[in-house]
């Protein structure tokens, strides 16, 4: 009874047998047959009792009451076993259709992306993936959390408005257990994304996955490509030791902490960050280039008219953007390119049109200091400090005003770098009109208003960061100044509210981590490329006036100003024009990256130039 269904199947055929043999050897041995009949030797007997076994109204013709007796047993017999076997067949079924229902089956899909672990991240992550598996023949993406399946489909169909050719198949099962994480194949796996759980130490829970899936007795020879999200820096290490070359880690509040603070220095970077990230417009590939072998990488930046060259690449994957021009690319490096699709990348070969006329001789960049305002207070708070005090000038000042308790505390164990930034701190209602209006907000160069993600929920926080950035707005038209506002929004679904205060700027906490991981699930080495991007030692995004690099007397064309960047060692990306009349799909306000170099545009005195720098 404890072996289950088969093994009851099989002994209830094991008794049949034993009641058919039985009868049918009395019959043949006795030489009983119905009345008027022949004899019936051993294979008709057996043939007779099979009939009367199975089915019972079969003995109503019989004749002969030494033969009645016997098919009699041999039919009561054949009642309780075909029940029991009827009975067994029914549980069975049902058992196996409540295993599907649970998502306990095991996965056959082959080049599928995983996605282990439930957080509302996951929305964000499937319809990004969505657009990138467009291409692709059959594509599917299997996810596995300690959740039921029922309400992850349920919640993905509400949540998720276009699937397009991608299927999603859900399980449930403990991502950590060895058994569990074979049920969705991931030696078959095309790519596997890690996300921090919701409850108590996440961190845990994605280092023992991760530790599951590279250490899997039975996983594959070939390499895994994992994309773990871990929140806390201290446990990032751990992490990379656990997973080793195999894993790219997004450290969620670096990652965030580090995008507010460049956003907020610069008005409309978050966009630019965006259309990197996400799949919708062009993204990074890293690409085997060979032809721009034995070239120096000034000379391959020009090399493109509908792609931007920003980096190279090496045989062992060490990532570096905007190399001095004169770095000679070898065999073995990779091109770090900016393109619509990485089937469009591909070296010009029409007639390079450059304007040296009117390329302007560079000015020396003098860094003034900065007031900087946050209001408000959660665990990247420090982060954002640290961030902003190794990019602001000698002077500059941070005031954080939060209604948060223990804030003298948090601010006193901040970790600043040098002793160019002055931190002071103060207690107030951010949701109070009169307390902002008494911190003088215009004379603030940059104000961040951060959520009360730690105490409080989702909605909630956004919310109040919501009533904040209202009062900033009236605060700002009754002074009839600009304000520069860069928010952090929770839920990626008030983005839209924010948007009516006029903000800079709105920094989508769990949408940008998403991006992340759909992108570093699909490219190898773009952890490694935003490391790099976000690392004040390295290569940064900045916006600068074109007027810094050209004239704008006459229309000119994109290579002419890749040409005055890259005179002074960077690699323009884009441009930001705001010009009446011209489209703006994405709402990305003004904000083009990688467009056709070829392409002669008029540029306004307001206009802005995005480019790769070392300062």
């Amino acid at each position: 009874m404890a072996a289950g269904p088969i093994a009851l199947i099989g002994w209830l055929a094991v008794i049949s047998l034993i009641i058919i043999i039985v009868a049918s050897a009395i019959i043949s041995v006795l030489r009983i047959a119905p009345d008027g009949g022949d004899s019936l030797n051993f294979g008709e007997a057996i043939w007779e009792s099979l009939m009367r076994t199975l089915d019972s109204g079969t003995m109503g013709g019989d004749t002969g009451w030494g033969f009645r007796w016997i098919m009699l047993l041999v039919t009561l017999a054949g009642i309780f076993v075909v029940s029991a076997l009827i009975g067994v067949l029914s549980s069975g079924i049902e058992g196996k259709l409540d295993e599907l229902r649970k998502g306990r089956s095991r996965v056959l899909e082959r080049e599928h992306t995983i996605i282990l672990n439930w957080s509302p991240s996951i929305f964000d992550i499937i319809s990004e993936l969505s657009v990138a598996n467009i291409s692709r023949r059959r594509p599917r993406v299997v996810i596995m959390a300690n959740k039921d399946k029922v309400e992850m489909e349920d919640e993905i169909a509400a949540k998720v408005a276009n699937l397009r050719n991608t299927r999603v198949i859900c399980r449930s099962g403990d991502p950590t257990d060895l058994y569990d994480l074979a049920i969705v194949s991931p030696q078959a796996s095309r790519s596997i994304i890690v996300l921090s759980p919701e409850g108590d130490d996440p961190d845990s829970q994605v280092i023992k996955t991760v530790l599951a899936l590279v250490n899997d007795p039975a996983r594959r020879i070939e390499p895994y490509q994992i994309a773990a999200e871990v929140r806390e820096t201290k446990n990032a290490e751990i992490a990379r030791v656990v997973g080793g070359k195999e894993v790219q880690l997004v450290l969620a509040d670096d990652l965030i902490a580090r995008i507010v603070v460049h956003s907020s220095r610069q008005s409309g970077l978050s966009a630019v960050y965006s259309e990197l990230l996400d799949f919708d417009g062009c993204e990074i590939y890293t690409a085997e280039q060979n032809v721009l072998t034995g070239n120096r990488f000034g000379d391959a930046v020009m090399a493109y008219d509908t792609s931007t060259l920003i980096g190279l690449c090496d045989a062992d994957g060490r990532v570096e953007l905007n190399p001095d021009m004169d770095t000679v690319i070898t065999p073995g490096m990779k091109a770090i390119i900016i393109a619509e699709d990485d089937t469009t990348i591909a070296i010009s070969t029409d007639h390079i049109a450059i304007d040296l006329a009117a390329i302007l001789t560079p000015q020396p960049i003098v860094r003034q200091p900065e007031r900087t305002l946050m209001l408000g207070w959660n665990r990247r708070g420090p982060m954002i400090a640290f961030e902003l005090s190794r990019y602001v000038a000698p002077g500059s000042v941070l005031t954080i005003a939060a209604d948060t308790e223990g804030l003298a505390e948090a601010v006193g164990g901040l970790t600043i770098s040098g002793d160019n930034l002055f931190v002071e701190f103060g207690n107030i209602d951010t949701t109070s009109r009169t307390a902002l209006e008494a911190l003088d907000i215009p004379a603030y160069d940059h104000v961040l208003v951060l959520g009360y993600s730690d105490t409080l929920a989702p909605q909630p926080t956004d919310t109040r960061t919501l009533v904040t950035l209202l009062h900033l707005r009236k605060i700002a038209e009754a002074a009839g100044v600009h304000v520069g506002v860069v928010s952090e929004m929770i839920d990626v679904r008030n983005r839209e509210l924010a948007e009516v205060t006029r903000a800079d700027d709105f920094v989508v906490s769990n949408r940008l981590v998403s991006l992340m991981l759909a992108q570093a699930s699909e490219n190898a080495n773009l952890s490694a490329i935003f490391d790099d991007l976000l690392d004040e030692e390295g290569s940064e995004i900045y916006m600068r006036p074109v007027t810094d690099y050209v004239t704008i007397d006459r229309p000119l064309s994109f290579y002419t100003i890749a040409e005055a960047a890259r005179r002074r060692g960077e690699v323009a990306i884009g441009h930001v024009r705001k010009r009446n009349g011209d489209a703006d799909a994405r709402n990305m306000g003004g904000v083009v990256v990688n467009p056709t170099k070829s392409l002669a545009l008029s540029y306004d005195a307001g206009d802005r130039i995005i480019v790769l720098a070392r300062d």
